[in-house]
């Protein structure tokens, strides 16, 4: 396949691109920035792709960019640049396909598990509700901004992301720097669900959903077994043979982070990868401690 990538420098981004060409596809790079290869379009999310015509070979778009929301502290101003940066790019590079004269076959667009906002112990299909809060509402427009793309007749599927545990950067990568130190240890009650994804798998999954025209609306990419944040805590201490005897109270969270404490390490949610189960998908590391054992491994 022809496949264009967005947040192709990012963590999964990367990755993805990377498997995608030793698989035998041609890529093509949409670039905010930097040095354009031949294969490469730039691209800018509030006004699209500068040249459609680059484009009209496309078979499939893997949308991913979108600006980091672990960092900083949740400003409103930081607030409107996270929410733009998924909802109005997202529109805008959906209203760009739409008018192309030969749209690709599938738009695969980022979405997260922050669509179901934190719902406790309740087990979460795509066929649940959303939640609420501020990523909620985001998730909520952010897949709604596809709706250009659908109209056109191109198979769309919302691609909602767990964390995604990875080696070479993202949660997992500061967590074992924390532990390796002795400072690790549960964050608040540590009840809270985390629902994770290894990148192998979150890559291999969009590999399977490319293929499967089958496939198309929302898609948890999670892995089947989430856990407690407290049980994470474990796993990862017993992995890298360190102590995990530094919890992080609630109140302290709050104090560093603000309000993306509350929605991002004191709340959770138990999704279960439905569709992807239901499509065939194999996960290559279903369980938590062997999907940490692989990626720590040598690190």
């Amino acid at each position: 396949m022809h496949v264009a990538v967005t947040g192709s420098r990012g963590l999964l981004g990367s990755a993805l691109i990377s498997s995608l060409a030793s698989n035998g596809n041609r890529v093509t790079r949409l670039l905010r920035s930097g040095d354009l290869g031949p294969d490469d379009v730039a691209w800018n999310p509030s006004q699209g792709v500068t040249d459609p015509s680059r484009l009209v070979a496309v078979d499939a778009v893997v949308h991913l960019a979108g600006e980091n929301i672990a960092v900083g502290r949740w400003t409103p101003a930081r607030k409107a640049a996270i929410r733009s940066s998924r909802v109005d790019a997202t529109r805008t590079l959906c209203e760009g396909l739409a008018r192309l004269p030969h749209p690709p076959s599938v738009l695969l667009s980022a979405s997260a598990v922050g669509f179901y906002g934190s719902r406790g112990d309740e087990i979460l299909t795509e066929a649940s509700p959303g939640g609420t809060g501020f990523l909620a509402a985001v998730c909520r427009e952010w897949e709604a901004a596809t709706e250009p793309a659908s109209r056109t007749g191109i198979r769309v599927v919302q691609l909602r992301f767990g964390m995604i545990l990875s080696a070479a950067g993202g949660a997992l990568r500061k967590m074992a720097t924390v532990f390796r130190l002795g400072a690790g240890g549960r964050v608040g009650s540590g009840t809270q669900c985390i629902s994770w994804i290894a990148i192998d798998d979150a890559v291999g999954a969009i590999h399977h959903v490319l293929s499967d025209d089958s496939v198309q609306g929302p898609v948890n990419v999670v892995a089947p077994e989430s856990v407690t944040n407290a049980e994470f805590t474990c796993t990862l201490a017993r992995v890298l043979r360190c102590p995990a005897l530094v919890p992080l109270p609630a109140f302290a969270a709050r104090l560093l982070f603000g309000e993306m404490a509350d929605a991002l390490l004191l709340s959770g949610a138990r999704v279960m990868p439905a569709r992807l189960r239901a499509a065939g998908y194999t996960f290559r590391f279903p369980a938590l401690e062997g999907a940490l054992r692989h990626l720590l491994a040598d690190k």
